[in-house]
C-alpha cells in the first residue's frame, strides 16, 4: 500500500470503478516537520494562547459565540453550494424561496451547539459523530440520506450530474469505509505516536474527508470536527474559532491539497496549508473580537447617561442585537420579555444614535439592522 493508500477495483453491474482505500494514520514515513512548518506551528500555539486570553476577558462571551457559530454555519454550508447570505440567516422574515437553505444553515448551528455540549460529557467517537450528523441532516433536504448512520452504498465526488463512471474522486467502498473509520477513531485517542496535536488534527481532517462515511454532510461534519479536536486536545478553551473562513477563501486549493495527498502522498503540503489556514483564522478571529468589543463599548458609552429601567432596557436590547443583529420589534419584545412599546422606544433611541437603521420600507413588519455589527460578521461570507 502507498503512503496514503491505494485505489482498489470494485464492480457495480458491468461497471468497473476504483475506490480509494486510505492507509491508516499516522503516515509512514511520518510527516516531515521542517523549519518552515516548525515556525508555523510555533505561531499557531502563540495565537491560540492569545485567543484564549482575549476570549476569557469577554464579560458574556455567549453573545459573541452565537454570532460566530451562525457565521461558521453559513460559510461551511456555502462551501457545499448554499447560496444563502448572512442577512438571510438573521432575517426573521426570510423569503420562503430561501427557507430550505436557511433551515440547513440553522441545523448546522444546532449541530455545532449540541456537539460542543456533548463534548463536555463524551469522548469523540464514531457514535458521537453519528449523533451530530443526525442533528445536521434532520428537517433538511438531506433528511432522506440516512441521518446519523454511515452509508451502506458507494458514494462519489464530482459535479452534480456526475456518476461513478466520471466521478472526480471515489471514497472507500463500504467495507473499507467501516474499517477506516474504526482505525480513525483509535488514532484520535492514541498518544503512542507523540505527534504534534495541530499536525494530528490536520491529518484527521484529511482522513475523514477522504473516507466520506456519510451519504451527505461529510464536509460540514469534517470542518466541525476541527473545533472539537482543538478543544479535545486542550488547545482551545473558547468556541469562537472556525476555520471555514479560510477554507472557503482558498476553496480550490483546499480540494487540490486533499487530492494531492491521495494521489501523490503529499501529507507535508496539506499539513502546511492547514496550519497556515489555522494561523490566518486565528489572526482574523482575534481582530474581529477586538473590533466587536470596541464597538460594544463605544455604543454603551452613547447611552451611558441614561438611568434605571431605560438604561437596563437599552443594555438588554444591545446584547440581543449582538445575538440577532436584524430584528422585528414584535419578536424582540417577546424574546426580551418587555412590552412592544418599551422595545419600540429603545429601537427608536438606537436609530437616533445611529446604531440601527430600518432595513425595509413601510410601516408594517419593519426590520431594523445593527449595521456596524453585521458588517463585521459579513467578512468572508460573500
Amino acid at each position: 500500500m502507498g503512503r496514503s493508500g491505494i485505489y482498489v477495483k470494485n464492480f457495480s453491474g458491468d461497471l468497473m470503478y476504483r475506490s480509494f482505500k486510505p492507509a491508516p494514520l499516522p503516515p509512514n514515513p511520518p510527516v516531515n516537520i521542517d523549519e518552515s512548518l516548525q515556525i508555523k506551528l510555533g505561531d499557531a500555539r502563540q495565537l491560540l494562547g492569545e485567543l484564549n486570553t482575549i476570549a476569557s476577558l469577554i464579560p458574556d462571551d455567549k453573545l459573541f459565540i452565537y454570532a460566530f457559530m451562525r457565521k461558521e454555519s453559513l460559510i461551511s454550508s456555502q462551501i457545499e453550494g448554499t447560496q444563502a447570505t448572512l442577512e438571510d440567516i438573521f432575517n426573521p422574515h426570510t423569503d420562503e424561496l430561501k427557507r430550505l437553505e436557511v433551515d440547513e444553515v440553522n441545523q448546522y448551528t444546532k449541530a455545532l451547539d449540541q456537539a460542543i455540549e456533548l463534548s463536555e460529557k463524551l469522548p469523540l467517537s464514531n457514535r458521537f459523530i453519528k449523533k451530530i450528523h443526525k442533528i445536521l441532516l434532520s428537517h433538511t433536504r438531506g433528511e432522506h440520506k440516512n441521518p446519523g448512520e454511515f452509508r451502506n452504498s458507494q458514494n462519489w465526488i464530482g459535479h452534480h450530474s456526475s456518476s461513478l463512471a466520471d466521478a472526480r474522486f471515489i471514497p472507500p467502498n463500504v467495507d473499507d469505509m467501516h474499517a477506516a473509520m474504526n482505525e480513525l477513531e483509535l488514532f484520535i485517542h492514541d498518544d503512542e505516536f507523540n505527534i504534534d496535536p495541530i499536525v494530528k488534527i490536520a491529518l484527521i481532517h484529511y482522513q475523514f474527508e477522504t473516507i466520506h462515511p456519510f451519504l451527505d454532510g461529510n464536509g460540514r461534519i469534517g470542518r466541525l470536527l476541527i473545533l472539537l479536536l482543538l478543544r479535545e486536545y486542550g488547545l482551545l478553551t473558547t468556541n469562537v474559532l472556525y476555520i471555514s473562513y479560510y477554507l472557503k477563501k482558498y476553496q480550490t486549493e483546499y480540494y487540490d491539497r486533499l487530492n494531492n495527498v491521495r494521489n501523490n502522498h503529499q501529507y507535508e503540503e496539506w499539513v502546511s496549508f492547514f496550519v497556515s489556514g489555522l494561523n490566518e483564522t486565528l489572526k482574523h478571529t482575534i481582530n474581529m473580537i477586538k473590533a466587536m468589543m470596541k464597538l460594544q463599548n463605544s455604543n454603551i458609552n452613547k447611552f451611558a447617561k441614561e438611568h434605571g429601567k431605560t438604561k437596563a432596557t437599552l443594555m438588554a436590547l444591545l446584547h440581543y442585537l449582538e445575538r440577532q443583529p436584524i430584528i422585528d420589534i414584535s419578536i424582540a419584545s417577546k424574546d426580551l420579555g418587555r412590552s412592544y412599546n418599551t422595545i419600540a422606544s429603545a429601537v427608536n433611541h438606537f436609530v437616533k444614535l445611529g446604531m440601527l437603521s430600518q432595513l425595509n420600507t413601510g410601516k408594517r413588519n419593519r426590520l431594523f439592522v445593527y449595521d456596524d455589527y453585521l458588517a463585521l460578521l459579513q467578512d468572508g461570507t460573500k
